[in-house]
């Protein structure tokens, strides 16, 4: 029987090369390189890294300096992290429906929030472009601009993507949370990205990043270099150089993976279009397919488990945050509170999809989805 994971990294001579390179010169230099590739990608301002992309996010947050009671609004369908980095300030994430069919936050929705939490204490609203396909960006800017709040991308899944021709991390948002190695479980290294064009939010995440510490540089005027200040709250979210070179391997395959996923996902467009029960993914707009999210019409999870017990594994994004126990209990939210999302979640199922997945193994999955679904009644 084959075994197929949910995800499996691509790894070529790059990776080995780099970090051979950062071994033997202690190449401290790896970080600044990798964040001059990204913010050149990108043709912003500034490129901050980060040893994960939790980090990134509430490292943003620290840089906005979110206080308690403060309100930030973001997608009852995203993963955890971002809910959670916003309690850690004692602030309240505002939960949005999603649309049915691309499960990105609806801006219909969005706006019913806006109308209602119109006070200071709203600061931001955080954007999951779930999948590597963009949310509905003119609508969402035409709101932050008629309610003044600051818009925050969470790109874990969307490195590349692009919306009417530009990129994701390249608009009009006050900022952008990224991740090169996006998979959650078993990452080889990890790394987080803030993209962002504001100097003073940019100063002050590279401040935050490493302790608040600011040293004297060795100079010629007596300076010893090992003195130093903490002059504000910090935290330990710096890069470290092993995880700098492999991910500049990796981003410089972007381009790669992005094509090889697309290939992937037209087999199983072509091999599942007409299979029963299934529901391909809805293309609305630029879609670099980070995940392959199909939907089941009935019994997803014993659906999963047959494609399990011949070697497929599969996975799910996202459970609604209403259905946590934590933020359930702590809001005092109901099951059909976020119908749109509680639908969806009845019925999502992701797929394998990455660079090193094979045609041959695509079509095995293929066939395997074709046939448990041909065997339900």
């Amino acid at each position: 029987m084959r075994d197929i994971p949910f995800f499996r990294p691509l790894i070529t001579d790059r990776e080995h090369e780099l970090i051979k390179e950062t071994l033997e010169k202690n190449a401290n230099y790896m970080v600044e390189n990798l964040e001059n590739n990204i913010k050149n990608f990108f043709g912003a301002k500034h490129a901050i890294t980060t040893n994960n992309g939790t980090a990134a996010i509430h490292l943003s947050l620290c840089a906005m300096d979110l206080k308690r009671g403060d309100k930030i609004i973001c997608s009852v369908n995203a993963f955890p992290s971002i809910a959670q980095v916003i309690r850690h300030f004692d602030a309240e994430p505002i939960f949005v429906d999603i649309n049915e069919d691309d499960f990105n936050i609806d801006p219909n929705d969005l706006e019913k929030i806006l109308k209602t939490q119109k006070h200071k204490k709203l600061k931001a609203a955080f954007i999951t472009h779930v999948a590597g396909q963009s949310a509905d960006m003119d609508a969402i800017y035409a709101l932050a601009n008629e309610y003044d709040i600051k818009i925050i991308d969470d790109a874990s899944r969307a490195m590349g993507a692009t919306y009417k021709g530009k990129l994701i991390g390249n608009m009009s948002s006050y900022m952008s949370c990224f991740q090169i190695n996006p998979q959650v479980q078993h990452a080889v290294a990890t790394t987080g990205i803030i993209v962002t064009n504001d100097d003073e939010m940019a100063s002050r995440a590279r401040l935050i990043r490493n302790h608040a510490i600011i040293n004297d540089s060795f100079d010629k005027d007596g300076n010893l270099g090992y003195m130093y200040d903490v002059i504000d709250i910090g935290q330990k979210y710096d890069l470290n150089s092993l995880c700098a070179a492999y991910s500049i391997a990796q981003f410089e395959k972007l381009d790669m993976f992005i094509e090889r996923r697309k290939a992937i996902a037209a087999i199983y467009n072509e091999e599942l279009k007409d299979c029963p029960h299934i529901t391909t993914p809805v293309i609305k707009r630029d879609h670099i397919y980070n995940q392959y999210i199909i939907k089941i019409d009935k019994n997803r999870d014993s659906f999963a488990r047959e494609l399990k017990d011949i070697g497929i594994h599969t996975s799910l994004h996202y459970r609604p945050m209403h259905l946590l126990s934590y933020y359930k209990n702590k809001y005092h939210l109901r099951v059909n509170d976020f119908p749109k999302a509680l639908k969806a979640y009845q019925q999502i199922l992701s797929l394998p999809i990455y660079a090193a997945l094979s045609d041959e193994e695509a079509l095995y999955i293929c066939n395997a989805v074709k046939s448990v679904a041909q065997n339900r009644v």
